[in-house]
């Protein structure tokens, strides 16, 4: 029997407001002591009375416009009830059947193959309190602190449209990046500003939706959800090929184990008695409004890319990487408006190699965010423009270019303070070939005798006395020479 594989993501990201979603608590929490971020509308005491963060409101139209959604007129809050030691007022404030946004799209690539995913809705709601669970001696327990509670969550929604765990992880990206392009999200997994729950289920191939799924909590990161569900995806594989029937549970992600653990079961949906809150009024949202908002969205990333692609003819693999963030995309933009003598279809090769290359490395090394670097877009075009002037070879331009990561500075007078300026074809750069010969008679023999890789060898020695100063070529010329006139 050949098997259908059908996923659907619910993704929560909490959204990057200065105060809390129903209060004037501030919102970030992260690292601040337990506690210290509450007020009497965090801790649900009786009698207060919650306020719409307009803010948190205007981000969650912002993303709904961005997915391509339809945007309500008529929305409202809701009180979703359920008890569990997180939720102090023992309710959450969300919303139900008036969501603020519904009914869009989000195309993806996976193996090679474009996919449309439908996104069913997009809702605003507060965030829980967190649990803090501790051993003891004797028996565990578990503290509760309050300074994520009523953090502005968005919950955005899709149709059971991912047909694979690889369709999967590359919508989390997509999305996380058109979140943080719109600034609504830091988009960090591992920190929880950016959460997901999976949906999986199987049916034969032409068979409607099955009724049944399997929920998978626990992933903190896009190898995490890919892991969990291709585990699912054959663990349900063996079960109905067995004969067996997929049930309706909740399962957790164990990533040490690299296996999904059964949470609990659930054959009906949870009634959580919703109703419309009573201290929170129902929300117009006028057209004239949404276009406003429409109006200050930023250039998204496909758009961006094939920007790129069209008017600066990059490759479409490079013009996909620089605009996977947009810390990037807005450096490299920068970077090719400084001063330059090189044409602008060439520079911008020149930046991205640069920008893709060691630039990359050197940011995932130093695990700093592109806007906190010491290096800026001037420094960067300055560089390549020293590299191509024949002023700088390109390990040496490496040398600055990490010496600029460590400490900024003009690369011009970093060059010339470490004395890194690329010599000439003179009497210096023969110099230093004379003594790559004279230290080296081994390779100097294997290169008379036809071996010709061992003037590789020789330049590397070159590059390696002049710390890089010397062109590889021009060295390779002199070294090629030099040799022959000695024979």
């Amino acid at each position: 029997m050949a098997f259908e594989t059908v996923i659907g993501l619910e993704v929560h990201s909490q959204l990057l407001t200065r105060s809390k979603m129903y209060c004037s608590c501030a919102a970030d929490y992260a690292s601040t002591q337990p506690n210290s971020r509450v007020c009497p509308v965090c801790l649900g005491m009786p009698g207060v009375l919650p306020v719409i963060n307009r803010k948190a409101v205007e981000l969650t139209i912002m993303t709904g416009l961005a997915l391509s959604c339809t945007i309500s007129e008529h929305t409202k809050f809701d009180r979703k009830n359920y008890p569990y030691p997180d939720l102090v007022k023992g309710y959450q404030i969300s919303q139900y059947d008036a969501p603020i946004a519904t009914s869009g799209w989000l195309d993806v690539d996976a193996n090679g193959i474009s996919h449309r995913i439908g996104i069913h809705r997009v809702h605003l709601e507060e965030d829980t309190a967190k649990l803090l669970h501790r051993p003891g001696m004797v028996e565990s327990h578990s503290l509760v602190d309050v300074n994520r509670s009523g953090v502005p969550l968005m919950e955005i929604v899709s149709q059971p449209d991912m047909r694979s765990p690889e369709e999967a992880r590359q919508y989390l990206i997509k999305l996380r990046v058109i979140l943080q392009y719109l600034g609504v999200s830091t988009g960090n997994m591992e920190e929880g500003s950016f959460r997901c729950d999976a949906n999986i289920s199987l049916r034969l191939l032409g068979a409607p939706l099955p009724q049944a799924k399997v929920e998978v909590k626990n992933m903190n990161s896009f190898r995490a959800v890919f892991r969990a569900l291709t585990y699912e995806e054959e663990r349900l594989g063996r079960l109905m090929a067995a004969g067996g029937r997929l049930t309706q549970e909740t399962r957790g992600w164990v990533e040490e184990r690299g296996e999904t653990v059964l949470q609990r079961t659930k054959e009906e949906a949870h009634d959580y008695r919703y109703f419309p809150e009573p201290d929170l009024p129902p929300l117009e949202i006028s057209t004239a409004y949404v276009e406003e908002l429409r109006a200050r969205l930023p250039e998204l990333p496909d758009s961006r890319r094939q920007r790129y692609i069209n008017e600066l003819e990059l490759s479409d693999y490079d013009a996909g990487l620089v605009t996977q963030s947009r810390h990037l995309a807005d450096f490299f933009e920068q970077a090719i408006g400084e001063d330059s003598a090189l044409p602008m279809l060439e520079r911008a090769k020149k930046v991205a190699n640069w920008l893709l290359g060691d630039f990359t490395r050197l940011v995932n090394a130093t695990g700093m965010e592109i806007p906190e670097l010491p290096l800026t877009p001037a420094h960067l075009m300055e560089l390549v423009n020293l590299v191509e002037a024949g002023r700088l070879s390109g390990p040496a331009a490496k040398q600055v270019m990490e010496e600029m990561f460590g400490s900024g500075g003009s690369p011009a007078q970093i060059m010339a303070q470490k004395g890194l300026e690329q010599m000439g074809r003179g009497g210096e750069l023969e110099t230093a070939v004379a003594q790559a010969i004279q230290a080296n008679p081994q390779p100097v023999a294997d290169y008379r005798k036809g071996k010709a890789q061992a003037i590789t060898f020789l330049v590397g020695q070159v590059m390696r006395s002049t710390r890089g100063r010397a062109n590889p070529q021009q060295a390779r010329d002199v070294m090629i020479r030099m040799l022959e006139e000695s024979s």
